[in-house]
């Protein structure tokens, strides 16, 4: 969730080398094919830009049928379509998949958004803005909601402030009382390192404590994403290496172009989600938003300390919902619906779809 030190050096490098109100702009497509070579007919494959309350913001649509539903996720730290193309989740099989890239966010990325217009509450009408737009465009009463990471902070907030508008909500890592899980986190990297001794990782991190008292320094944000990946906590359990797994993964995609890329990590870096980091550490959503009036899931990867596993599960115990699941992906870490894609796929055909939760862990 937070850039490392490297990377925006990097992105650094590479950058020197108004529409209608909730009107689409021209989209554009890529050719989406069966196992033949011909085009499928109710295929949704788009690049689709609109105004969000005066903000140009864009998203890529992909379903192999239009009339499936429609399932909108929102992103973490930075957006993460292109993590599909070396994990691929399947979700376009049977949803019309909307991932938005949030205000002053990759696709959103614009240099003169005030820095002010920012903030959770823009975040949360922009979600229900772009939710009203995908219901109209698709002709769907209600659609599915996924938040991630960083997006679950919003998402679930969005969800429980609208929830007339979304027939479930999944939350995927949820965040809850996110600065405890950066101590747990960094509690757990401190000891792993000590125990393999790796002095230098101790070093660093001894001086960049995490506490309850005086939060996350920026010291400590320039080195997680560095402390995290080796030790198969972060992005991926199978990620060693945040810089070839996600950065050098970004600037190969085939789904921006070049200077869509640097936005992607122009947003990460000071920008979009991102910005809302000391809200999301100052803030416990376990104990300020506990009741949601419709279906609540959560996935959860048992290797996830980037938003911490036991948290979001203790966190789901704590909300009343009319109908809740708590899902543990056993070789997951942070990104259990690009790790696991098979499972997640179940659980929402066999439940999420079905409004069940005969498939969440046992209680």
């Amino acid at each position: 969730m937070v850039l490392t030190s490297l990377s925006a050096g990097l992105a650094g490098v590479l950058l020197r080398a108004g529409l209608p109100s909730l009107r689409g702009s021209r989209a554009r497509r890529r050719r989406f094919t069966a196992r033949g070579d011909e085009p499928i007919a109710d295929i949704v494959a788009e690049k689709v830009f609109l105004d969000i309350n005066g903000v140009r913001q864009g998203m890529f649509i992909e379903g192999r049928d239009a009339r499936n539903p429609v399932l909108l996720y929102l992103h973490g730290g930075m957006p993460e379509v292109f993590l599909t193309e070396r994990y691929p989740t399947g979700l376009e099989e049977c949803f019309t998949v909307v991932w938005w890239e949030q205000r002053g966010s990759g696709l959103s990325y614009r240099r003169d958004i005030p820095r002010e217009t920012i903030t959770l509450e823009q975040m949360i009408a922009d979600t229900v803005a772009v939710t009203d737009w995908l219901r109209q465009r698709f002709g769907q009463e209600q659609i599915y909601l996924m938040g991630h990471s960083g997006g679950s902070f919003i998402a679930i907030q969005a969800a429980a402030r609208a929830p007339q508008l979304y027939r479930a909500y999944i939350g995927v890592a949820q965040m809850s009382d996110q600065l405890r899980s950066e101590k747990l986190a960094y509690d757990y990297m401190l000891q792993q390192f000590e125990t393999e001794g790796n002095a230098r990782m101790v070093r660093k991190l001894k001086a960049a404590p995490v506490t309850m008292e005086n939060g996350t320094p920026r010291s400590y944000l320039a080195l997680r994403d560095r402390a995290m990946h080796p030790l198969g906590i972060g992005t991926t359990h199978d990620m060693r290496s945040h810089i070839t797994g996600v950065f050098l993964a970004s600037l190969r995609s085939r789904h921006y172009t070049l200077r869509e890329k640097i936005h992607l990590w122009r947003g990460k870096a000071s920008s979009g989600v991102s910005s809302l980091w000391d809200e999301m550490i100052s803030t416990d959503l376990s104990a300020r938003l506990t009741e949601l009036h419709l279906p609540v899931y959560f996935f959860s990867g048992i290797y996830d300390y980037t938003v911490n596993y036991t948290l979001s599960k203790q966190y789901l115990d704590k909300i009343e919902a009319p109908l809740k699941g708590f899902y543990s992906f056993r070789h997951s870490a942070h990104s259990p619906v690009f790790e696991e894609p098979q499972l997640a796929r179940a659980i929402l055909q066999q439940d999420v779809l079905a409004g069940t939760n005969r498939l969440a862990d046992a209680e």
